[in-house]
């Protein structure tokens, strides 16, 4: 028995435990567990919708507690937690420049998906524009990882056969390794856009 088989059955047996753990990962906007969760409902053992579901409610509900945070004390922890300031303080830049589009892609770039929303409460940001905005986004970012990690499964079983073997890990990790390296490249070109307009 393979490691990915022996996950695999794991997330076989605890599925209402994957599902609370999707979600917490996914307020986080963690892309690699939601593109891993799309590759197990491709091999059956997580029911697509319910997975797309728990992904946007955890992004959704994160966000909104992140501009929530940001809006009540995000200045004391700030001034609490200063290695975080000069980053936030980036975001916010970018949150001034491009307010309209930034709450729908923030959840992509590892650089900021994890401060976005707050760096959205430190902002001018109406409360009613970022509940819109992020479900939006939300739904964007749940749908297409979700849905990616699902057509990377659906690839590699016409490619590697019915097989869980080694090889079939070895393709999910570079997918997933490429996915991030997109992500930090796409976080690399928001900051020198920021850093060109400051």
């Amino acid at each position: 028995m393979t490691d990915l088989s022996q996950l695999i059955d794991a997330v076989r047996q605890h599925g209402e435990v994957v599902y609370a753990f999707i979600f917490a990962y996914a307020a986080s906007h963690a892309m690699l567990m939601a593109l891993f969760a799309g590759y197990a409902a491709q091999l059956g053992v997580l029911d697509l919708k319910m997975t797309i579901i728990h992904c946007f409610a955890g992004s959704f509900i994160g966000d909104v507690v992140r501009f929530w945070l940001a809006r009540q004390y995000g200045e004391r922890l700030l001034a609490r937690w200063p290695r975080i300031s000069a980053h936030t303080a980036m975001v916010k830049r970018l949150v001034d420049r491009h307010a309209l589009w930034l709450p729908l892609i923030h959840r992509f770039p590892y650089g900021i998906r994890g401060l976005g929303a707050f760096a959205f409460g430190l902002s001018k940001m109406p409360w009613s524009f970022f509940l819109i905005a992020n479900l939006v986004g939300a739904a964007i970012w749940a749908v297409s990882m979700v849905l990616a990690g699902y057509a990377f499964g659906k690839v590699s079983d016409k490619v590697l056969g019915e097989t869980v073997s080694t090889l079939s890990l070895a393709s999910l990790l570079v997918f997933l390794a490429i996915s991030w390296m997109l992500s930090r490249k796409l976080e690399a070109a928001i900051e020198a856009d920021a850093r060109r307009n400051a």
